[in-house]
């Protein structure tokens, strides 16, 4: 370790991990950026995959906030959550963070820790802090704090893309794919942010085949997303009402959404070439106009469930 870092470290008797190592200045200016903002460095050291440098530490838990394109907190898993922490009586898993400003520290998947953590009146969060804040971004994509649905995920990839379309505009959507993993979450997203309950299920076997990811910058992606965004619901509008007009003549089922868009998709059927996102929906829109719901009997649909449940 060189002289200056040694120094630091020393000063601030901060553990350096490997003891030979020798951080970057850019990481002990950040951990001296958590003492500024009244926190406690434990050690800065390297991970043991990549080698690279991160800061363990202790935060003043207001400090810690949910970054903002992540999924909504679940009450449920959080008071879980809580009453695990509370028979323990300790807290064994610390977040990962990175700093946004001054005071300022975002986790993109420790929340329900976190909530978890205020509402047990905890007045520090042990973190580990990683130096660059583009990892937060990447993390999302590994969140296995909970499982996500297809709504909470949906949900969550569209304030990432926002979150991107602010920092990196001139990028473009296919440069994060492993961020969003799915181009139709995107989609979806936008629908949920508008229809709460939409049912994304129904409509999302049609979107995994065709909805692929842009090679257009965010800003123009993102036009692109809400054009497709629309003709899916579009397509949903008609699907509803197909629904109300089953339901007229006695037909209730859990499934029949997704038995009348089965009955309505073009895709059926392996094919060498596959059709464009419009082409697709265009095709589901004449369909669900032209679908003769007379022909539909009750024992078809709960066959069909059963199918689909094997």
């Amino acid at each position: 370790m060189s002289t200056v870092a040694s120094l630091i470290a020393l000063k601030e008797g901060w553990g350096i991990f490997p003891e030979k190592g020798e951080p970057p200045r850019a990481v002990l200016s950040l951990a001296e950026a958590v003492e500024g903002d009244g926190g406690s460095v434990l050690a800065i050291y390297r991970e043991p995959v990549g080698q690279a440098w991160q800061i363990f530490a202790l935060l003043p838990l207001e400090q810690v906030q949910p970054t903002p394109y992540q999924r909504d907190l679940s009450p449920t898993h959080a008071k879980r959550l809580r009453e695990v922490i509370k028979k323990l009586d300790r807290f064994i898993d610390p977040v990962v963070v990175v700093r946004h400003g001054p005071g300022e520290y975002w986790t993109p998947n420790g929340n329900h820790r976190r909530d978890a953590l205020q509402k047990l009146k905890a007045r520090h969060i042990p973190v580990i802090l990683i130096p660059e804040p583009e990892v937060a971004f990447q993390i999302l994509a590994l969140n296995t704090e909970k499982a996500h649905n297809l709504k909470e995920k949906s949900l969550e990839v569209i304030r990432m893309f926002r979150g991107l379309l602010e920092a990196e505009p001139r990028k473009a959507e296919e440069d994060f794919t492993f961020q969003f993993e799915e181009a139709h979450f995107i989609t979806l997203g936008l629908l949920y942010e508008k229809y709460p309950r939409f049912s994304g299920s129904v409509h999302a076997p049609i979107l995994r085949r065709v909805d692929t990811f842009l090679r257009h910058p965010l800003p123009k992606a993102y036009e692109e997303r809400g054009h497709r965004a629309g003709l899916v619901e579009a397509a949903d509008t008609l699907l509803t009402d197909a629904v109300a007009r089953l339901k007229k003549r006695g037909i209730v089922h859990p499934y029949v959404k997704n038995f009348v868009m089965a009955r309505c998709n073009p895709l059926t059927r392996a094919r060498k070439t596959m059709p464009t996102f419009d082409q697709t929906w265009e095709k589901v829109r004449a369909s669900l106009e032209n679908f003769d719901v007379d022909k539909v009997r009750t024992e078809e649909i709960a066959r069909a469930a059963v199918f689909a449940a094997s």
